[in-house]
């Protein structure tokens, strides 16, 4: 169990976070800042800030009140302190934020190669994205925001032209701990190519507009997440792999995401889909899920990178449209470039509840309804022909499905196995498949599967069975039990073999 040994070394390695050293505090209200909620004071915090990081580093305290500020930037050896009842309100003015890093975002406190930052305290950091992200729309009908930052389809600015709340790039020693994030316009913060970062008792509620992705980890090494609440109107906790210039290989290694509450109206916890360089030596444990469009665990590798060596243990999911979702696959615009890989996987200790209805239908902001009929889909592990999944482990799964499938509705049998489309290129989703033979777990490309104390329930009849595989090897059942179903013995076809 190379999987279990390194999540070990990793929980262990991971504990070890620099500490900023104790200095001088610097106060925003001794530089002219005023908390009425009204002044605009980004000037007034970046010379605080500005003042600490010159003497050697310090605490900027952001004291009770409501202080509006535009981008700001946080520079080595500062700790920006939220007190109790402090508010740093984002201005809903685009003028207001600005990009310093080497991509194309802005953000409302941003960071670029600073080490031994903070972001500290019992305060609240509210973007106020909805009515920023509005103000950015009403400019494109202005004539003053190129086209080629609008999503005619969708009629909105793309993502990367609303303001995140915190954006760190290449920064090391990075702790954000306590503070409330709400209310992005975008993204809510993201971690690019950063190092050493601890992210702790957080609590990120931002329902405010789309694409809100609760955190985003992007080739960074020596992370943890733990302790923490997230509600998104996006993906949830979302690890990605972006292809960098001149072909430098980055990738996320060494992350572990523990002890936290997820609601997303995507995906809970989603390793892609952005996966150049991939994902290693990831663990994730002890998550409850709940009101989640898409997926509670999706492990997805459709570029040209490497996903390996995750442990996914201990997950709770209510109310969830999709259990977990493994996918390897391949773009189209990549095909010169080598295959990815998908392999090394352990998912075990997963209790989940799928309903019958769409699971985020009370929020304002829900996931988009599939354009074609469908029964209840099942969890799947999908490679691509020629290029299967590798050594997948599931144990200890239990997950309680609706039943109802109708074959009147919607109907694509054993029989017809084959029909299942390969959508080799197409962006990776539980859902990509349209219709599909079982209802409990759909397996196809695969090579090293081991399915041990393995429970799929049904609250009420399916027609389909609880498990189909296709081109599937060396599978091992160890302890698999469907109750209440008629047809109990799981399908195998084409190709599929189970060890002996």
């Amino acid at each position: 169990m190379i999987v279990i040994a390194r999540a070990l070394f990793l929980f262990i390695f991971l504990s070890q976070f620099p500490m900023l050293p104790s200095a001088a505090e610097y106060d925003i209200r001794d530089y002219g800042a005023i908390g009425d909620a009204k002044q605009l004071n980004t000037a007034f915090i970046q010379d605080a800030i500005d003042n600490a990081h010159e003497a050697g580093g310090g605490t900027v305290i952001i004291p009770k009140g409501k202080f509006v500020s535009g981008g700001i930037v946080l520079k080595s050896g500062v700790e920006l302190h939220l007190q109790k009842g402090a508010c740093l309100l984002g201005s809903t003015n685009i003028s207001d934020y600005r990009s310093i890093s080497r991509n194309k975002w802005s953000a409302l406190i941003m960071a670029d190669a600073a080490q031994d930052i903070a972001i500290t305290g019992k305060g609240v950091i509210d973007g106020r994205g909805r009515s920023l992200a509005m103000h950015v729309d009403s400019l494109f009908y202005a004539g003053q925001l190129d086209s080629s930052l609008y999503q005619m389809t969708e009629r909105r600015p793309v993502a990367h032209a609303r303001p995140q709340i915190i954006q760190f790039v290449n920064c090391s020693g990075i702790r954000v701990t306590g503070v409330s994030i709400l209310n992005s316009s975008s993204w809510v913060q993201s971690y690019d190519m950063c190092r050493n970062i601890e992210i702790d008792r957080i609590r990120v509620y931002s329902l405010a507009y789309w694409n809100n992705d609760g955190i985003d980890i992007i080739d960074s090494r020596n992370v943890r997440i733990t302790n923490s609440y997230f509600n998104s109107t996006d993906d949830g906790i979302c690890l990605k792999s972006y292809q960098r210039a001149g072909g430098l290989q980055v990738w996320c290694d060494s992350i572990y995401i523990g002890n936290c509450t997820v609601r997303s109206s995507a995906s809970a916890v989603k390793l892609g889909t952005s996966s150049f360089g991939g994902f290693r030596n990831v663990v994730i444990e002890k998550i409850k899920v709940f009101d989640t469009f898409r997926s509670a665990i999706a492990l997805e590798c459709w570029e040209t990178g490497i996903l390996e060596n995750i442990l996914v243990q201990d997950i709770k999911a209510t109310n969830t449209g999709n259990a977990l979702f493994i996918r390897l696959s391949k773009r189209e615009k990549f095909n010169h470039l080598p295959m990815g890989k998908l392999r090394n996987v352990v998912v075990r200790n997963m209790k989940v509840q799928i309903p019958f209805d769409q699971p985020d239908y009370e929020y304002d902001f829900r996931g988009p309804a599939l354009p074609f009929f469908h029964n209840t889909m099942p969890a799947s592990i999908t490679g691509i022909p020629g290029h299967p999944v590798e050594n997948i482990v599931l144990e200890n799964i239990r997950i309680s499905y609706p039943g109802r499938g109708n074959p009147a509705y919607a109907n694509l049998p054993t029989s017809r196995i084959g029909d299942v489309p390969e959508k080799i290129s197409e962006y990776p989703e539980f859902s990509m498949f349209g219709e599909l033979p079982a209802w409990g777990l759909y397996v196809r490309h695969a090579d090293g599967l081991t399915l041990q104390k393995i429970r799929f329930k049904l609250r009420k009849p399916d027609y389909r069975p609880a498990v189909a595989m296709d081109d599937a090897i060396n599978v091992d059942l160890k302890d698999v039990k469907f109750p209440g179903d008629s047809k109990p013995e799981p399908i195998f076809l084409n190709n599929s073999s189970v060890k002996e």
